[in-house]
Formats: structure tokens, C-alpha cells, sequence
């Protein structure tokens, strides 16, 4: 029987080490990569998804913005229902795709209003240098898809909701690449 009255001494005290949150993870993943599936509502096919591969950047609340054409069926069916989703996968670096960590943003996709463009125009353009080819043509124009709820997967056992407050209040990792190489804990 022991009269100890505190907890044992530790002779090695470390800190523990802090994990980032489901919301800091999401933010992170979505500023890591730069293209990824955007999901619409079809026109064609009423009630069905359909998925497009969309480039995209992110402004400062972690909204990704689009630069797309009028004439892009995911457009078209944006304009006549714009709930969508977005989903973007980290690249397995075992091979395991189902390990490796995704997230996806369900919201609203709406052009940008005329005086937010030249700003979502300078962040495109960083993201996507390549289009300055086509941002000026007149059948294109940017839209940003505003967030709703998120949802986001570690890899196996490692998922959750994240509400798009505490997606827009998190920080993406400065240094994910130095915490691990994928976030599956």
C-alpha cells in the first residue's frame, strides 16, 4: 500500500506535443494543394452530382475562389442550383489512397461581386500564373464557394465534422510537412 500522495515524479517532464485540429488539418490540406474535384448539381441528370476537376485558390477565410467559364457545364449548373461541394485529397505517399487524409467543403458557389475581383484576381493569378491567358476573356469569371459545414477524413479511424466557423477561424500548419508525412493520428 502506497502513501503516496502525488502523482510519480517524472524525471524526463516533456510537454505534449500539440496536434493540430480537424479544422487546422482541413485548412491545411486545402492550402497544400491547388486543384480538386468541385461537385454540382446536374441540370441534365435533375438531383445528381457531377464532378469537375477545378483549379482553385483560397482567399484569407480558407473560401476557395474559381475562375470558370460561362459556358463550363459546372457553371451551368451552378447558375440554376448552387450547392455544391469540393473535395480535396492529400497525395498517398505509401500508395494507400484510403490512408491518406481528404477533406470536403459543402456550400454555395456565387459570383464574386464586381469590387471583390481584382482581389480575387491577384490571388488566382498566384496560384494559377498559367491562366493569365484567359482571366480577361469576358465568358469567364470567378466565383467563390462559401463553406456550410466541412468534412474531413485522417485516413483509416481518423474523421469528423468541422463546423465552417471554426474552418474559417483555423490557421493551415505552417510546417505540416515537418510534423509528419501524412495525418492519419
Amino acid at each position: 500500500m502506497s502513501n503516496q500522495h502525488a502523482a510519480p515524479i517524472n524525471p524526463n517532464p516533456q510537454p505534449p506535443v500539440p496536434e493540430p485540429s480537424h479544422a487546422e488539418r482541413s485548412r491545411t490540406l486545402l492550402h497544400q494543394a491547388s486543384v480538386a474535384t468541385l461537385s454540382t448539381v446536374s441540370r441534365k441528370q435533375p438531383g445528381f452530382p457531377f464532378g469537375s476537376l477545378m483549379p482553385y485558390a483560397l482567399d484569407a477565410s480558407g473560401r476557395p475562389l474559381f475562375l470558370i467559364s460561362t459556358m463550363a457545364m459546372h457553371t451551368q449548373n451552378l447558375k440554376g442550383d448552387p450547392r455544391a461541394s469540393l473535395f480535396v485529397s492529400q497525395p498517398a505517399a505509401d500508395g494507400d489512397v484510403l490512408g491518406a487524409a481528404r477533406v470536403t467543403l459543402v456550400g454555395a458557389v456565387h459570383e464574386i461581386i464586381e469590387k471583390e475581383k481584382p482581389g480575387a484576381r491577384e490571388l488566382y493569378l498566384k496560384a494559377h500564373p498559367n491562366s493569365h491567358y484567359w482571366v480577361d476573356f469576358t465568358d469567364f469569371a470567378f466565383f467563390r464557394l462559401e463553406p456550410v459545414d466541412v468534412y474531413y477524413v485522417g485516413g483509416f479511424g481518423v474523421m469528423g465534422w468541422v463546423t465552417a466557423a471554426d474552418y474559417a477561424s483555423a490557421s493551415p500548419d505552417p510546417l505540416p510537412g515537418q510534423r509528419r508525412a501524412s495525418w492519419t493520428t
